[in-house]
């Protein structure tokens, strides 16, 4: 059996991990929001980067609770190269459909990150946790799935 101290390091890798996910998705929402025409998209865009932004504070709240006190993360290197990568779309004139499949690559990202950390040691409350958010990104994703297809 695994030592308390060392399931504690598991959960926070696992939370960090998925804290800075959200990081790059809460400004790649932002992001591509602000740069969608289509003013629907925009709004949905812009209302699940606060989401993300929301996640964000559930998962450092938990590791408050357990101890841990400096949360200052930031985003992963994959999701800056996510966001450079729609800029270039967006500079070139890429359009809608082209920003969509950028999003819908970060949310495959991003589902990766959840299905990771759950699949990890974790306390049944914040495998709740998880499983929720994680839910509420694959619904997301499909979103986004279904808008680019739209787009095509």
């Amino acid at each position: 059996m695994s030592s308390p101290s060392k399931d504690l390091k598991e959960v926070e890798s696992a939370l960090r991990s998925v804290i800075q996910t959200l990081i790059d998705g809460q400004e790649g929402f932002k992001k591509i929001g602000e740069q969608l025409k289509d003013e629907a998209l925009k709004e949905y865009f812009l209302a699940e980067s606060l989401t993300r932004a929301q996640f964000r504070g559930v998962l450092e709240s938990i590791l408050h609770q357990d101890g841990v006190h400096d949360v200052k993360e930031s985003g992963t290197a994959v999701g800056t190269v996510l966001r450079a990568w729609g800029d270039i779309k967006a500079t070139l004139g890429g359009g809608d459909s082209s920003l969509l499949a950028t999003a819908e690559e970060a949310e495959d990202q991003t589902l990766e990150t959840y299905s990771n950390a759950v699949d990890s040691y974790m306390p049944l409350p914040v495998r709740q946790v998880l499983t929720t958010q994680s839910a509420h990104i694959e619904k997301s994703h499909e979103f986004i799935k279904a808008a680019r297809d739209t787009k095509k």
